[in-house]
């Protein structure tokens, strides 16, 4: 019986939301040779940030690519980006956010997009005391989803263009 090549595959979606113009050609490098595929981004104006530009593209490759996406962007901690994985057959989602105030944040996610916090998480914050909720919102990625979403409104109607990194 062959191996199902399928269950190993998923998909998600790089945000780059904020970047200096400088650094569009080493991001779409570094989207690249991470994927084995050009990544060709048709970067646009972040109307958030004046000066800055912004792109989307969607991806498909196998379970693990957005962390190889997301390890190709922290060379540049100017930019502001998220990365997605949709859940696969036996894995879980993951979202990365990246600002220059709060560094990067990764989170898992269900079938639906909802992030997930696992129960050793929950008993580590309620164990420690304190600001208990507060710990709760950036456990979830709250203050990185506030940093991020005047970025996310200003790119609505963008172009997306589909990746595709290769199965070795």
């Amino acid at each position: 019986m062959q191996p199902n090549h399928l269950a190993e595959l998923t998909t998600g979606v790089v945000f780059i939301h904020s970047s200096p113009a400088a650094l569009c050609p080493h991001v779409d490098w570094a989207l690249s040779a991470a994927l084995g595929c050009p990544a060709k981004l048709r970067w646009t104006s972040q109307l958030a940030d004046n000066g800055l530009l912004r792109a989307t593209t969607d991806w498909s490759g196998p379970v693990g690519t957005g962390a190889r996406l997301v390890d190709s962007l922290r060379a540049w901690p100017k930019l502001r980006f998220e990365v997605t994985e949709n859940p696969s057959a036996g894995v879980d989602g993951e979202r990365y956010s990246h600002v220059p105030s709060l560094g990067l944040w990764r989170g898992s996610t269900s079938a639906n997009g909802d992030v997930v916090v696992g129960e050793l998480r929950l008993r580590s914050i309620i164990d420690a005391g304190g600001d208990i909720v507060g710990e709760i919102d950036r456990a979830m990625g709250a203050p990185w989803d506030e940093e991020l979403e005047p970025y996310r409104c200003s790119g609505e109607g963008a172009e997306v263009m589909w990746l595709h990194r290769r199965v070795s």
